[in-house]
C-alpha cells in the first residue's frame, strides 16, 4: 500500500515536472516580464507575465512578414512568445496560458488552462475547453465547453459541474456558463480549435 509520504513525494515530483525548465546554452536569455512595462516579474511563482526569449537559436523574424515580426520582436531585443508564465524562486519557468486565451474578468486575469485542468479531473468529462464570454458587468467570464464520456448512464448537469469547479477554484474562476458538446472541433494534430468555440460562444451570449 502506498504511504501518505510516498504519495506526497509523487505529487511534488509531478508538480515540478509541470514546469517548462530553465535557460540552456542555446537559449542564453529567458525571462518573464510585465507585458506593458517590460520589467521582470517577481520570482515567486505567483506573479504572471509574458515569457520572453533571447539567444542564438531564436528566430530573427518571420519570412516576408514584417507585421508579424514587429509583434514578437521588440526594440528590447527580446522575442515575445505570447505565453503567459510565472517564474519560480529556483529560476524554473511554468507556462500558464497563451496570452490570447487569458480571460480578463473584473480586473483579474484568469488562466483558461487552469480551469481546463480542473474540468479534466472530473470523472465524467472526456474533453474540455474554456474561452472568454462577453459580460456587461465583468467584461469577460469563463465559458466552458465539455464533452462527456460516452459510456455514461447518468449525466452531470451544468450546476453540478460548476459546483465541482467551485470546490477547487477561486469563485471568480468558476465557469459562468457550461456548454455540452458531442465533440470539440480539432486541428489535424488534435489541438482543440478555440477560435471555433469563440464563435459559438457569441451565440451563447445572445441566447443566455
Amino acid at each position: 500500500m502506498t504511504s501518505f509520504v510516498e504519495l506526497e513525494r509523487a505529487t511534488d515530483r509531478l508538480r515540478l515536472k509541470a514546469r517548462q525548465g530553465v535557460g540552456t546554452n542555446g537559449l542564453t536569455q529567458l525571462d518573464v516580464v510585465d507585458p506593458k512595462s517590460g520589467v521582470s516579474v517577481k520570482r515567486d511563482g505567483l506573479a504572471c507575465g509574458e515569457l520572453v526569449l533571447g539567444g542564438g537559436s531564436v528566430t530573427l523574424g518571420y519570412l516576408k512578414d514584417p507585421k508579424a515580426t514587429s509583434k514578437c520582436l521588440k526594440d528590447s531585443g527580446w522575442f515575445h512568445t505570447g505565453d503567459m508564465a510565472v517564474m519560480h524562486p529556483d529560476g524554473h519557468v511554468e507556462i500558464k496560458d497563451r496570452s490570447k486565451d487569458v480571460i480578463v474578468s473584473g480586473g483579474e486575469n484568469i488562466s483558461s488552462a487552469q480551469i481546463e485542468s480542473v474540468l479534466y479531473s472530473h470523472p465524467m468529462i472526456n474533453e474540455a475547453a474554456v474561452v472568454a464570454r462577453p459580460d456587461p458587468f465583468w467584461q469577460e467570464t469563463p465559458c466552458a465547453f465539455v464533452c462527456l464520456k460516452s459510456e455514461l448512464i447518468e449525466k452531470p448537469t451544468e450546476k453540478e459541474i460548476r459546483e465541482f469547479c467551485r470546490e477547487r477554484l477561486p469563485h471568480y474562476m468558476v465557469p459562468k456558463t457550461v456548454v455540452f458538446k458531442s465533440e470539440l472541433a480539432k486541428t489535424a494534430t488534435g489541438k482543440i480549435k478555440k477560435f471555433v468555440l469563440r464563435e459559438i460562444k457569441k451565440l451563447v451570449h445572445l441566447i443566455v
